[in-house]
């Protein structure tokens, strides 16, 4: 997928929201986008494992995990199976795990940063809900586009 941010905020002006955070890239993939599906979980990555080992049809998974540090909330387990199922990517207001093992993998994967410690598992977390960081509102349906310059939030799909 052919993305500029830059460009898509040039042409869509106010009706494209900036996430104002500074994400890092992680899988091979850095230009992606499409629809999204949101999760919002505290250091228990259960609902994320769910959503991976589903099909992901293009869409991004887009995970609020109120940017703790002290656990990840992927690794490269659930990366591959996310590359198996389909998505475009995974975006985490949160951390990560196996960076060198997630790195080749065809998929776009953006988080704040990496921690070696593991996920809880307590069954805990909310699928498909308004997610709120960086400034923005993220809701399930709406459109998340991503590069080396940042990640944005469309209400329509702008890139095919």
């Amino acid at each position: 997928m052919n993305i500029s941010t830059p460009d898509l905020c040039d042409e869509h002006g106010d009706a494209v929201q900036v996430i104002e955070l500074q994400f890092k890239h992680y899988g091979a993939n850095h230009h992606f986008g499409g629809e999204i599906v949101t999760i919002k979980c505290f250091e228990d990555n259960s609902l994320v494992a769910e959503q991976v080992k589903t099909a992901g049809n293009g869409r991004v998974l887009v995970v609020d995990g109120g940017g703790s540090p002290r656990r990840s909330l992927l690794g490269d387990n659930l990366a591959a199976a996310a590359v198996k199922n389909g998505w475009a990517g995974i975006v985490i207001y949160g951390y990560l795990r196996d960076v060198e093992e997630i790195a080749p993998m065809p998929l776009g994967v953006m988080a704040l940063g990496s921690v070696p410690r593991k996920t809880e598992k307590r069954n805990e977390g909310q699928l498909n809900v308004s997610l709120h960081f960086g400034q923005c509102t993220i809701t399930p349906g709406q459109y998340l586009y991503a590069d080396e310059t940042g990640v944005i939030i469309a209400e329509d799909k702008l890139v095919d």
